[in-house]
């Protein structure tokens, strides 16, 4: 299975009694993201499913990755996505889909660095999960444990037009 995990793209600034859960996007985190999955498309991602934590700056994150993509399925968002999730709540999330070939989750920090750390098997590993990046991270089972393969990160810095 491939498992992409996907940073949401840059979020306005939260205003006074705004929930941090209703901070949308904003146009440059919107262009960053485009850029990041259509270098990613050519590298052949073609999602079967798309998980989003249920945060507006996550689900909208999601949306432009099925635009880009050209996913037509539904996004499902689930509570193993949001920001101080568990890596072993989202892991479950990803097991109770294992007949999925391909699974893209957008989400956040500190959720998205530890979850890449969880899925390599290496709890100390250190990832900065900029803003709009983009992993690839292949398991070949999808047992109680994850052991998975990194095939590669994108950023919007490394992708530019």
């Amino acid at each position: 299975m491939q498992i992409y995990l996907l940073r949401h793209g840059i979020a306005e600034d939260a205003r006074a009694g705004q929930p941090d859960s209703e901070r949308a996007l904003t146009s440059e985190g919107r262009d960053k993201l485009r850029r990041v999955l259509k270098r990613a498309r050519s590298a052949e991602l073609d999602p079967t499913t798309i998980l989003s934590s249920p945060y507006r700056r996550a689900v909208e994150t999601a949306a432009v990755a099925a635009e880009v993509l050209g996913y037509k399925g539904d996004i499902v968002r689930v509570q193993a996505l949001t920001p101080e999730a568990s890596p072993h709540d989202t892991w479950q999330e990803i097991r109770d889909r294992q007949d999925e070939r391909s699974i893209l989750l957008a989400s956040h920090e500190p959720l998205m660095s530890s979850l890449t750390a969880f899925l390599l098997d290496s709890p100390s590993l250190m990832v900065d999960m900029k803003k709009a990046a983009l992993v690839r991270i292949d398991v070949e089972r999808v047992g109680p444990k994850p052991r998975g393969i990194l095939k590669w990160m994108l950023t919007p810095g490394v992708c530019l037009e």
